[in-house]
């Protein structure tokens, strides 16, 4: 019998090779995104020291609150319109994007989107 292999574990190789291909700098650091089947996550991560400079998911209080659902397209746009103007208090313009293995639509487009409406570049 063929057996086939997850979706999530094809995510997974699928981030790890693009992973490999870019990183995060100081003067460049990473938009990395993530979504779960109930809500998204983003973060802006500087990888040469490893730390995390912005974080934003549909977790928080203060976005949970403006969302009528944490897992749809719109929230995602809402969620990268609040990274980037965190992201823009701290200083940082230009990111490079990490989609996390997922494919460029639907959510992560809006985010992307959303992202780059409100000042950041990339």
């Amino acid at each position: 019998m063929v057996s086939k292999e997850s979706r999530a574990k094809i995510r997974q190789n699928k981030h790890r090779r693009m992973r490999n291909r870019f990183a995060g700098t100081t003067e460049r650091p990473r938009l990395a995104v993530f979504r779960s089947n109930s809500h998204m996550y983003a973060q802006i991560i500087d990888d040469s020291v490893g730390h995390t400079l912005v974080s934003a998911s549909t977790l928080q209080k203060e976005v949970k609150a403006e969302l009528e659902k944490t897992n749809d397209v719109a929230a995602a746009a809402y969620l990268g319109k609040v990274v980037a103007e965190r992201a823009l208090e701290k200083g940082i313009t230009e990111v490079v994007f990490d989609r996390g293995g997922f494919i460029y639509q639907g959510k992560v487009k809006a985010l992307a989107e959303a992202a780059r409406e409100a000042g950041l570049q990339f």
